[in-house]
């Protein structure tokens, strides 16, 4: 059966040519179309502190504002009113390397830099239809849920509102645990973020894993066990490809697609020598996504020194 997914994967998948934000989105395009007319697309990373990832999100971002008409960014992790990045990629006011550096940790990276430029950027050029942060406040009743189902239901619910409030199309960028489309076994053992979005939205709810093989975050992290997806996943197509998990498939693949499997997902406590702790299961591949950006080999996210006060 791997040979066949692998053959069928290797047929299918559409190579990334690039993984620089700035270069054309030629190879992207596919995306475009398999998003259609989602509302809220999700970028659910395996990691956030790879380069790699990263930089294929901002340039996922980049593709769905200009060529889908997304006007709003939701970055998971903290709140960019409250960091001040709101206010600059409106107006310009402040510095964002020296508001990043008030950011949670998953925000302090040279690839989120990056794209908090380039929104400014884009605002110079389309001040009458600007991109911005989704709001991350909730108003309204709160159901009483504790702990993760809690946060989780606050995460989709700031989307849903913030949509409601402004109409925008929203690009939501997390981390693949709470984007992917749960049940209450997988992948997260309550109810994630991802499956209160697609109970909202339907189909208007595109969830795209962004996966990885192996490579570094600093720590190194070693070829995936051989239940894992990513194993599969790894040794077939290009080293970054697209794959729409929604292709028809012979029964021996849409078998392995529909199985439930395990996939990584490494928050900033990762511990290489507990490997098999970091990840979630109980799922399958066309549960949890519409369509999976896998790239074989990451490297670190760039750290953001801390800012000097001069003085």
């Amino acid at each position: 059966m791997t040979d066949q997914v692998t053959r069928w994967i290797g047929q299918h998948a559409h190579p990334l040519t690039t993984l620089d934000p700035a270069a054309p989105p030629t190879d992207l395009l596919p995306l475009a179309d398999l998003v259609g007319d989602a509302e809220v697309v999700a970028l659910g990373a395996a990691a956030r502190q790879t380069h790699e990832l990263s930089a294929l999100a901002h340039r996922i971002v980049r593709l769905l504002v200009e060529e889908r008409g997304f006007r709003s960014l939701a970055l998971e992790g903290d709140d960019a009113t409250r960091v001040g990045l709101d206010a600059y990629v409106s107006t310009g006011a402040g510095d964002p390397r020296a508001l990043l550096a008030g950011a949670r940790s998953f925000w302090r990276t040279a690839e989120i830099l990056d794209l908090v430029r380039w929104m400014r950027a884009f605002n110079l050029r389309h001040p009458d239809d600007p991109v911005r942060f989704a709001g991350s406040t909730v108003t309204g009743p709160v159901p009483a849920l504790d702990g993760m189902a809690g946060i989780e239901w606050t995460l989709a619910a700031a989307a849903i509102q913030w949509h409601e409030r402004t109409g925008d199309k929203i690009v939501y960028w997390g981390g693949l645990a709470h984007t992917a489309v749960g049940t209450p076994a997988a992948p997260t053992g309550h109810r994630n973020a991802g499956s209160h979005l697609r109970e909202r939205f339907g189909t208007g709810y595109a969830s795209l894993g962004l996966t990885f093989h192996h490579g570094t975050l600093p720590a190194t992290v070693p070829h995936p066990p051989a239940q894992y997806a990513e194993a599969v996943l790894g040794s077939a197509g290009p080293d970054a490809y697209l794959l729409d998990l929604r292709t028809d498939a012979p029964p021996a693949v849409r078998t392995w697609l529909t199985a439930p499997t395990s996939t990584r997902m490494i928050g900033p406590g990762y511990d290489p020598t507990e490997d098999a702790d970091h990840h979630v299961t109980g799922g399958a591949l066309t549960d949890w996504f519409d369509a999976v950006l896998h790239v074989r080999t990451v490297t670190p996210a760039g750290i953001l020194s801390p800012t000097r006060t001069p003085g």
